[in-house]
């Protein structure tokens, strides 16, 4: 039995009464949350014939009781599961159900479902794909965002997600296992397993609420005046975010006077922290503990804990991992952390992450940059540029352009026009075109119209590539002008 449903039942044999899960009209004692958990594996048996053996399931639902009681119902079958982030395109959601080979599909019913989970009415529909080969023991498939349209599938083990979960409940101490509340998506493997089989491991109250109630409707347009009311009705005691979010919550905190008394632990991952917003942080009162990982390492690779802290560093590795850094400087992490691809190469060793980083003399990792040209939004979203640069050259009127967009909430673009006269409603037509070719996170919010990139001065390569870094170092002003 896995380590997170063997904890359900060892709380629920010496905490009868303690809540494991809550939404504010209903709670599940960990003996109840158990009960449930049998029940719907029980259910989901029955339509057994329909699946084929080792194939995952997807589940396409919102955050609720329903999501929690079905990933934990899948984990006692024994099922890959394989969930589906609410903002995939249509194109990304059945590239990757193809790409795993789903047999079936857990959604939301429109009307009466073929059955009900925690009160919520549920469809579970056969998917006509071919079978995909997938390395032996995988227990989840979690396709990211995706630097390009067609994101890979990371297969992890239970064993490998375990690991993380209850690592992070040692380093940080079960005393911080109070409420916590989901405000990132738990098909994100971060909050899935960093924040539910954490919480269920160490004991705590997994409190749930939809997106709505938390303002979260648009996870990239947050209801800030909603959130922050969230946040403090619902006493909530540890949170998972990312620098947005962080940003959205110092800016309430600023404006508004508003705190938050009960948080004890905000972690805050997924891109880079500005050193801005952590000493901002620190001087509202707000407890934020940067991290540091990847999905290739079942979400967290390194965390900065109320133990230990230091400013400008992402924490120290968690303990079941080997964290090393190569001569050229890239971050590899081992032993074994992810089993490998959904229909891909098996990972048989450490995972090179195109990170590159340092330790300090306490143990401290710190990241110093990236290899590649992967952009990593403050949302936590990794976008290739060449992709939108790609969409943005498609459309008649754009030249040259030069996506960029680290750390921040939305990406931007230097943008040459085709013909000199070209004026701003011609361009804003001409990325309102790309955009509808993107999803949301990869779409371009704001431009700079430009003279053509010069080689002269050192913008294009011989083979007339454009030079990111100089490029944005001569548009530093507008790239790192408040939005």
């Amino acid at each position: 039995m896995s380590r997170v449903l063997r904890a359900i039942d060892a709380h629920a044999a010496a905490m009868p009464d303690a809540i494991a899960l809550s939404t504010p009209s209903a709670t599940w004692t960990y003996a109840q949350l158990g009960e449930a958990v049998s029940r719907t594996a029980t259910a989901l048996f029955a339509v057994a014939p329909l699946v084929r053996p080792g194939a995952p399931v997807a589940v396409r639902l919102p955050n609720g009781p329903a999501w929690v009681i079905l990933d934990l119902a899948l984990i006692r079958l024994g099922w890959p599961s394989l969930p589906l982030p609410g903002f995939f395109t249509p194109a990304q959601r059945d590239h990757a159900l193809a790409d795993a080979g789903a047999t079936l599909l857990i959604e939301a019913a429109d009307g009466e479902g073929q059955m009900a989970v925690a009160g919520a009415q549920i469809t579970v529909t056969p998917c006509l794909t071919p079978a995909v080969p997938l390395p032996a023991g995988t227990a989840k498939i979690t396709y990211t965002s995706g630097s390009t349209g067609q994101p890979k599938g990371v297969c992890l083990s239970q064993t490998q997600m375990e690991a993380v979960a209850g690592a992070l409940v040692e380093a940080i101490g079960a005393d911080y296992a109070g409420r916590h509340l989901p405000l990132l998506p738990l098909s994100i493997l971060l909050e899935n397993v960093a924040g539910l089989y954490a919480t269920l491991i160490a004991g705590g109250r997994y409190h749930v609420l939809p997106a709505a109630a938390l303002g979260l409707d648009n996870p990239f347009r947050p209801d800030l005046a909603a959130l922050a009311g969230a946040i403090t009705a619902e006493a909530a005691s540890s949170l998972i975010i990312v620098p947005e979010l962080l940003r959205a919550l110092l800016m309430v905190m600023t404006f508004t006077g508003a705190r938050f008394p009960a948080l004890k632990l905000v972690a805050v991952g997924g891109a880079k922290v500005s050193s801005q917003l952590l000493n901002q942080a620190d001087a509202l009162g707000l407890p934020v503990y940067e991290g540091y990982g990847l999905s290739e390492c079942a979400s967290v690779v390194a965390l900065n804990t109320p133990a230990a802290r230091k400013a400008g560093a992402v924490g120290r590795p968690l303990a079941h991992l080997t964290v090393e850094i190569a001569p050229d400087g890239e971050i590899v992490v081992g032993p074994h952390p992810f089993l490998g691809y959904a229909g891909g190469a098996l990972n048989t060793g450490e995972v090179r992450t195109g990170d590159l980083g340092a330790f300090d003399a306490d143990g401290f990792l710190r990241i110093e940059g990236r290899r590649s040209n992967t952009i990593i939004t403050a949302f936590g979203r990794n976008v290739a540029p060449e992709w939108v640069e790609s969409e943005l050259l498609a459309q008649p009127e754009i030249r040259q352009a030069v996506v960029f967009g680290e750390a921040q909430a939305a990406l931007g673009a230097l943008i040459v026009p085709l013909l000199p006269d070209m004026g701003e409603a011609a361009i804003a037509q001409a990325v309102a075109r790309a955009n509808q070719t993107l999803p949301d996170y990869a779409q371009v919010k704001r431009w700079r119209i430009r003279a053509p990139f010069d080689p002269a001065a050192g913008e294009l390569t011989n083979n007339g590539r454009p030079r990111r870094a100089v490029l944005l170092s001569r548009h530093r002003d507008f790239i790192e002008a408040p939005q």
